[in-house]
């Protein structure tokens, strides 16, 4: 079993898609992403409460993400037809409505046990968030309990950070003085 350490190759994986419209099916894996950064995201379930407010957070603010090289991919353990469902209904339905980047399925669980975020008694994951540089290393991990969302504005400040090259002091933002080592 392949598993998530910092600064190692991050965890192949193949996964069915329904990209951000909601019309298209697909297949998605890691070597899709080869020279670009990916921001891969897990929440637990579609049509909840907090997991709606990360994922429009993040399509909020995607063409900040690409400005910077770095594709959004969403994870759940439903499956790809659920997330057809989801964005095809409006957020006062309880949907996300239309997005700019994919949701993936992973119905096997098996990307949510390698990346460390399955609940296996429950079969859904935790908000686990990853960055993966655009040689497939894994540079970034969080994971915590499914009641708080994440910030945007701290991803993309680690993004900026990774990015730099550079030692970056706590609460570092792009343009400030990087550290001498």
């Amino acid at each position: 079993m392949a598993q998530r350490a910092i600064g190692k190759s991050a965890p192949h994986f193949e996964m069915k898609t329904i990209d951000g419209a909601g019309k298209n099916f697909g297949e998605v894996s890691l070597d899709d992403y080869n020279g670009k950064w990916l921001i891969m995201f897990f929440y637990p379930l579609d049509f909840t409460f907090v997991c709606p407010t990360e994922i429009t957070a993040f399509n909020k603010r995607i063409d900040t993400f690409k400005k910077l090289n770095a594709a959004v991919l969403g994870v759940s353990t439903d499956s790809e037809h659920s997330h057809k469902a989801w964005i095809n209904s409006s957020q006062d339905q309880g949907g996300v409505g239309k997005l700019e980047f994919p949701l993936a399925s992973d119905r096997t669980q098996q990307v949510s046990r390698d990346y460390g975020v399955l609940i296996e008694e429950e079969g859904i994951a935790l908000r686990g968030l990853f960055i993966i540089d655009p040689n497939g290393i894994l540079k970034y991990s969080v994971i915590h309990d499914l009641n708080v969302g994440r910030s945007v504005d701290e991803t993309l400040r680690v993004l900026q950070g990774l990015q730099s090259g550079g030692l970056c002091p706590i609460d570092w933002h792009p343009g400030e003085e990087l550290l001498e080592g």
